[in-house]
């Protein structure tokens, strides 16, 4: 705690379950509220509180006179703009990440099952530097893959199967969050046009992003891409978000949100179809808006689906 610019530190021998540390807070808390008499906590969408839901109805029972409201919005606000040291944060571990992408076809082989592909690539994270892997998916199937969000499993990657890949790996707290996509063998022409579709839909939301843009903007810049495409549904969302100490943070793309971008906020892109009954594909990448336009934090996704 020494090694902190804060200089106010109370402390408690915890665990303490008569008061673990709840009227200690109220006294602290009531003390910064004296003039507004209210206090901003995190109960807001992707928030986390942090404490037992008895402790908090206990804490507001002690604040006399001092109203707790949702915090939410300027908590967001303040957390979408980074500062250079956290973009460099997070750069770095998108480097590191785009590096273990790179390196990871030459460990492949038909035969390997999800989850062996995705302990070489966690193995491989943590050699180059990242301090964790608390994120990471892997999905495959026959000429594609049927969603994007399951766990690694025993199924063997056979000749003609597309794997995604998906990782949020961590380093001083920072999360990266993207995808790579890999062909055993050549992959089919319609998993060929997919993966040229959601590339292309990546493209256009990379073009627009800047200061002013909005995040429905984005959106509709990828959404016109996958339709022109042959999607067949683009229900699915957002299509990117917020990254930082969080895997996702706010804002969303989506088509009903008008969040303008703003310098110093970090996003992902990442637009998806289903291509055919049961078949999806998915592309992500990582980016800070600047003063002029974006930055790509990951490196880009080669134009043609990796083949192993």
């Amino acid at each position: 705690m020494s090694t902190t610019w804060v200089r106010d530190i109370r402390t408690w021998p915890a665990p303490r379950p008569e008061d673990d540390g709840v009227s200690l807070l109220a006294s602290a808390l009531s003390e910064v509220a004296c003039n507004n008499r209210k206090v901003g906590a995190e109960l807001g969408p992707g928030m986390v509180l942090r404490m037992p839901l008895v402790d908090f109805d206990r804490l507001r029972q002690m604040l006399r006179g001092v109203e707790v409201v949702d915090g939410s919005v300027p908590l967001g606000y303040l957390r979408s703009i980074k500062s250079a040291a956290e973009i460099s944060k997070i750069r770095y571990i998108c480097q590191i990440t785009s590096d273990s992408f790179d390196s990871l076809p030459g460990k492949l082989k038909p035969g390997d099952t999800e989850r062996d592909a995705c302990q070489k690539m966690c193995l491989d994270l943590l050699s180059r530097g990242a301090d964790g892997v608390p994120y990471m998916i892997g999905v495959s199937g026959p000429g594609g893959y049927r969603d994007i969000i399951m766990a690694p499993t025993d199924r063997l990657l056979d000749p003609g199967d597309i794997l995604i890949i998906d990782t949020g790996a961590t380093f001083d707290g920072y999360f990266c969050d993207f995808d790579r996509n890999f062909s055993f063998g050549p992959p089919s022409d319609a998993a060929r046009r997919a993966y040229d579709v959601v590339y292309r839909a990546t493209d256009a939301a990379i073009d627009i992003a800047g200061p002013g843009v909005t995040t429905a903007d984005l959106w509709q810049a990828m959404t016109e891409v996958l339709i022109a495409g042959g999607a067949r549904n683009t229900s699915i969302g957002r299509m990117g978000h917020g990254l930082g100490m969080q895997l996702t943070e706010g804002p969303s793309n989506r088509p009903d949100d008008p969040t303008s971008l703003l310098p110093g906020m970090v996003m992902t892109v990442e637009p998806g179809m289903e291509f055919a009954p049961g078949k999806m594909m998915v592309h992500e990448e990582n980016l800070v808006i600047t003063e002029t336009g974006c930055e790509l934090l990951s490196r880009r996704a080669r134009p043609e689906m990796v083949m192993v």
